[in-house]
């Protein structure tokens, strides 16, 4: 059985890592270099870096911060923010990113993804969706969730994995920072439809949420900010806790 994997996630914004509720309220939290040096010595398996300004500013992801931060860690780093073209993931690789994540870039040029794949290889190409819902209907939302696009979240990523997505993050709004758990109801949903693996994003509050979250098929790592940058919850103390509970983990 594979392991699952635990992933802190550093959103930074004018070169700090801020968090916030539902996707507002940003509150500054600390410096990303050395939160990236404290969660490689604190056993996270991945590690995931968004500029979260970077498309809605209609800029390029800063690159001097990623590549103080890359230079910190031997786990793997997925970027985000801003990724537009071929160039960016040229870019992005270049400073030390072993996997690019890609929203906003694969909804304004669908071929994105299929090109990206082809250079690079499925693997390193991770879809990004952060959803909502809208009438019913699980949304797809663009600009650090500013934008309602009118996508069907779950037709985006069959699409996605169809195109070469090698990994799928799903950050729910609705859930993100609330801390009342993750959204499960959506990651089922995002699990009946694709394969490939599915890093959950929004909610996680306390151990027992991770616990939950490995008992649905499909999910293969949780994905958090505030419980792990507030130290509310330790990262090894949380893999310790997974594998009493009979889930897979490197520890």
């Amino acid at each position: 059985m594979l392991a699952k994997r635990i992933i802190p996630c550093l959103d930074v914004k004018n070169g700090r890592v801020v968090k916030g509720t539902n996707f507002e309220g940003l509150r500054d939290m600390a410096d990303p270099v050395e939160m990236a040096r404290f969660y490689n010595e604190s056993g996270a398996d991945e590690l995931v870096f968004y500029d979260i300004t970077a498309s809605v500013e209609g800029r390029t992801l800063f690159t001097d911060i990623l590549r103080r931060v890359a230079g910190e860690i031997f786990i793997p780093l997925t970027v985000g923010g801003g990724i537009g073209s071929l160039e960016d993931f040229d870019r992005v690789l270049k400073c030390g990113a072993d996997k690019v994540s890609v929203n906003s870039g694969a909804i304004r040029n669908p071929g994105l993804i299929a090109e990206a794949a082809r250079k690079y290889g499925d693997q390193c190409v991770v879809l990004s969706m952060d959803v909502k819902r809208v009438d019913g209907q699980f949304r797809l939302f663009a600009k650090g969730g500013r934008e309602d696009t009118g996508i069907d979240a779950m037709e985006w990523a069959v699409q996605g994995v169809k195109n070469g997505a090698g990994e799928i993050v799903l950050n729910s709004i609705d859930t993100d920072g609330v801390k009342g758990g993750f959204d499960l109801e959506m990651l089922d949903a995002l699990a009946s439809r694709v394969d490939v693996p599915i890093i959950a994003s929004g909610g996680a509050g306390k151990l027992e949420d991770f616990a939950e979250l490995f008992t649905h098929p499909g999910i293969d790592a949780g994905l958090a900010a505030s419980i792990f940058h507030t130290r509310q919850v330790g990262i090894r103390d949380l893999k310790q806790y997974l594998r009493a509970q009979g889930v897979e983990m490197r520890l």
